[in-house]
């Protein structure tokens, strides 16, 4: 005699950070409620900074030029605001629409700086958004339901190129579009023989 025995599980539960669109979504000074964070950036700042910055969908590099700055003001020595640092601040706060001042963004660029970094890095993070799988069911059967991570904010989208700029392939489908047309438009040209008796 055999026996099914059929277990139903609770769905897991997801952890729901809420994040309102109109503020940062931890301090400056809250490097702690993300650890992996704080210590990638403590551990190795250069390379957290890459990260961050390609992340955010800007080249991986681009936090590099700021490097003389870094160093300067660790030995001390007063400096003009990294201009990476602040830029990235200052794009976040308007990709995300989060109300804030250029002055209070160069304050914290330049004197909380690896805090400032650390802050746009976890803004970047609860910013996307991650959908499990879940099961659902309908009637006997059991479906699965799942879609890919999506980021909340997308990125502007250019449909057509600028005018006067061509490829070579580009010019080359022109052309070959025009002719096509012009093709169309020009009545077959037939030629009719006469019969011989």
């Amino acid at each position: 005699m055999t026996t099914n025995v059929f277990v139903n599980q609770p769905p897991p539960t997801t952890t729901v950070i809420a994040v309102q669109p109109n503020q940062w979504s931890t301090g400056i000074c809250d490097c702690f409620d993300d650890l992996n964070v704080c210590c990638f950036a403590f551990w190795c700042f250069p390379c957290f900074t890459c990260a961050t910055t390609a992340e955010f969908g800007e080249c991986c590099c681009l936090p590099l030029l700021d490097t003389w700055v870094f160093i300067m003001q660790n030995c001390g020595v007063p400096t003009c605001v990294p201009p990476v640092s602040m830029s990235m601040r200052v794009a976040v706060r308007h990709r995300y629409k989060i109300p804030g001042e250029m002055g209070s963004d160069c304050a914290y660029a330049t004197c909380c700086n690896v805090c400032s970094w650390c802050q746009i890095a976890r803004e970047i993070k609860r910013r996307k958004t991650v959908i499990t799988a879940q099961p659902l069911q309908i009637s006997s059967q059991q479906l699965m339901l799942a879609s890919q991570p999506a980021v909340i904010s997308a990125q502007p989208v250019i449909a057509t190129a600028p005018p006067g700029i061509f490829s070579c392939l580009g010019a080359h489908a022109s052309k070959e579009l025009e002719f096509k047309q012009r093709k169309k438009q020009e009545p077959e040209m037939t030629t009719t023989f006469p019969r011989s008796p």
